[in-house]
């Protein structure tokens, strides 16, 4: 029985809006890696390389960092949160300017996976033993 691991990756200030990323965000939730990164390669939104690229890291992070097996990876909680948004202006008629803002984002990806089986070392030692040839005799 192998242990579970949750891993974190965390994108801050996506510029778009929540609504719209999590709309994408929710295609992909509780899957495998592999089977997500497929489904966002074929999916036609703006939003959907944000969320790739966290799914990479979180994917990245939990294989380098922790050695989890990444045929095993799933997606265990995928959120996206409002995040800070800017005041800007607009020009409009008769010199006046009217307020809009411009939204962000932030991602959280969790992936949850088991531990690669490590290698067990053999006991046997070999041993080289290398022959010399010297003149028409061996020497070893």
């Amino acid at each position: 029985m192998s242990k579970s691991i949750v891993v974190r990756s965390y994108i801050e200030g996506v510029d778009q809006s929540n609504r719209k990323v999590a709309l994408v965000a929710s295609l992909v939730r509780r899957r495998t890696v592999a089977d997500a990164l497929v489904i966002l390669s074929h999916v036609p939104k703006r939003a959907a390389m944000p969320v790739i690229k966290a799914i990479n890291s979180a994917k990245a992070n939990a294989i380098n960092n922790h050695e989890l097996d990444g045929k095993t990876l799933i997606i265990s909680t995928i959120s996206v949160t409002s995040g800070t948004r800017l005041k800007r202006f607009v020009p409009a008629s008769k010199g006046r300017a009217l307020p809009f803002e411009k939204k962000t984002s932030n991602i959280l990806v969790e992936v949850t996976g088991e531990l690669k089986a490590k290698k067990v070392a053999s006991t046997e030692k070999t041993t080289k033993t290398t022959v010399k040839t010297v003149g028409k005799k061996e020497v070893k």
